[in-house]
């Protein structure tokens, strides 16, 4: 038994050797995005693990937004090293919210205080004119009368990740892109009717445009002010918090 074994302690999974492996040459640099990790043959023998061991610790790189894996020939084949971190994160939130592990207020919460932080710092900076073009532009397809409901969905949590991205902090974004793929689906389960739909919508668009108004007018509290209300009344419409 080595030092870091304890009795009755779980064995350690053949692919995890794999998983710890590329860690550690991603954080020195021996590898970096772009480049071809080994083959399945070169993994196992490197480990002692069986090539089917190293098939399950690439699906869970894959998952992870860590590598994405390709047929063929040619540096685009193979295995390849990525960085996509909101998927392998979004695929999770989705699961444990599918659980009701975490809560959808709690989520909710989260979106607040990362939304607004992330307004305050986007008010204070120089603005991206093409970022800022985009946001225009999803706000002016949200405005389309004829847009159906999954399709404004989508734009929405489009629009709340783009505005985010504009306090230039990359884990931020990452985060908030987790969580669009995350929340898309329990918005468009709140929304029961076509009915309870159109009411909602004219207030929706009026507070994106009161938004990006604060942002663009560099008023960082009128901003997070702004998001906070938006979230919580989009909220308090649907799945009232306690």
């Amino acid at each position: 038994m080595t030092s870091d074994e304890s009795p009755g302690a779980p064995a350690a999974r053949s692919y995890e050797a794999v998983l710890r492996s590329i860690e550690t040459d991603l954080k020195g640099g021996k590898i970096k995005v772009g480049d071809q990790i080994p083959g399945e043959r070169a993994l196992a023998q490197i480990h002692g693990i069986s090539r089917a061991s190293v098939r399950d610790a690439i699906r869970i790189l894959e998952v992870m937004g860590v590598v994405r894996t390709a047929v063929g020939s040619g540096p685009a084949s193979g295995t390849v090293v990525i960085a996509n971190p909101s998927a392998g994160l979004g695929s999770a939130l989705r699961l444990h919210m599918a659980t009701s592990l975490f809560p959808v207020a709690d989520i909710v919460q989260t979106r607040i205080m990362m939304e607004t932080w992330a307004a305050r710092e986007a008010a204070a900076r120089s603005h991206d004119a093409a970022v800022i073009e985009q946001v225009r532009g999803l706000m002016a397809a949200m405005d389309n009368p004829d847009l159906e409901r999954e399709a404004f969905h989508v734009l929405d949590a489009q629009f709340h990740v783009l505005l985010s991205s504009l306090a230039g902090n990359v884990v931020i974004t990452a985060m908030m892109e987790s969580l669009r793929l995350a929340i898309q689906g329990y918005v468009s389960d709140a929304i029961d009717s076509d009915a309870m739909w159109q009411q909602m919508v004219p207030a929706l668009r009026q507070q994106h445009r009161g938004i990006v108004t604060a942002v663009t007018g560099h008023d960082g509290e009128a901003a997070a002010a702004a998001l906070k209300e938006h979230i919580e009344w989009f909220h308090a419409q649907t799945l009232p918090m306690p």
